[in-house]
């Protein structure tokens, strides 16, 4: 895709989040996008075969750029704990500080139909690899107890910072999700940490 091709891409791509987060996905129409991406509504067809495969790109692209934030995050940090405090970190103030796109990750896409929620399943497949391997790094480092079960771990983990996003949502952003931070990292090492 040529730089202007890709630029027109993103374009169409953030004024999705915005019409999603105002209208809500199902009563959002393509013709809602064009118009707030400044294109034709033919033009979305170029970039797109519909409005799920908008909905499904958008999803792919943001979730992609937040793995790249925490694998970058990370090559540093040789200590499980502080990996998991750091992807908890960003997942909490990348999604406080784009709230559009937070209402769509988490309000928005638990309503799409089984087709969606399997295809989104596959993007949300490295975030989660990446949340197993920093558990496993515990386990053999001995920072966390040998008898975990890493894929039941992880998707606790994930379900957790999810809710706590959500939630966040719901009651109106009444509070700051970033200052959570602390008390969800403590209380998940509080149940992985390996006791001496």
């Amino acid at each position: 895709m040529t730089s202007r091709k890709k630029e027109k891409y993103h374009q169409i791509l953030e004024a999705a989040i915005t019409v999603f987060a105002e209208n809500g996905y199902h009563k959002s129409q393509v013709s809602k996008i064009a118009k707030e991406a400044g294109v034709a509504d033919g033009t979305i067809y170029l970039y797109f075969k519909n409005k799920e495969d908008i909905l499904i790109s958008l999803f792919r692209e943001k979730l992609g750029e937040l793995v790249e934030k925490f694998q970058t995050s990370l090559e540093h940090i040789t200590n499980a704990e502080d990996a998991i405090r750091t992807i908890c970190r960003i997942h909490y103030t990348e999604l406080e500080s784009d709230v559009d796109l937070a209402y769509v990750t988490q309000i928005e896409l638990r309503q799409s139909n089984m087709e969606m929620r399997v295809a989104i399943g596959q993007v949300v497949k490295p975030y989660i690899q990446l949340l197993e391997s920093v558990i496993n790094q515990g386990i053999e480092s001995g920072l966390f107890r040998a008898d975990l079960d890493t894929k039941l771990t992880r998707l606790l983990l994930f379900g957790a910072m999810d809710e706590v996003v959500t939630t966040w949502l719901i009651s109106g952003q009444k509070y700051s999700l970033s200052e959570q931070v602390d008390k969800t990292v403590e209380f998940f090492l509080k149940g992985l940490q390996a006791h001496s």
